[in-house]
């Protein structure tokens, strides 16, 4: 599993809530939101980012025994 780095990020209030509202509109999390904006962003700029491969959620599958 990869883990995520994390950091403060301080922002201007207006900036947070506009940031809020997008969020909630595009059905994500605040966090979700900031790095889906980072990454088109980059993406204009040209800025290739690879996306690292996501968790694995659930439960482990079930290991038969060989006898």
């Amino acid at each position: 599993m990869t883990a995520k780095r994390a950091f403060p990020l301080r922002l201007d209030p207006a900036l947070h809530d506009a940031l809020e509202r997008a969020a909630a509109a595009d059905l994500r999390s605040l966090n979700a939101q900031i790095e889906v904006l980072l990454r088109e962003a980059l993406a204009r700029r040209g800025v290739k980012v690879a996306i690292s491969p996501a968790p694995r959620r659930g439960r482990p599958p079930v290991q038969l025994a060989e006898d």
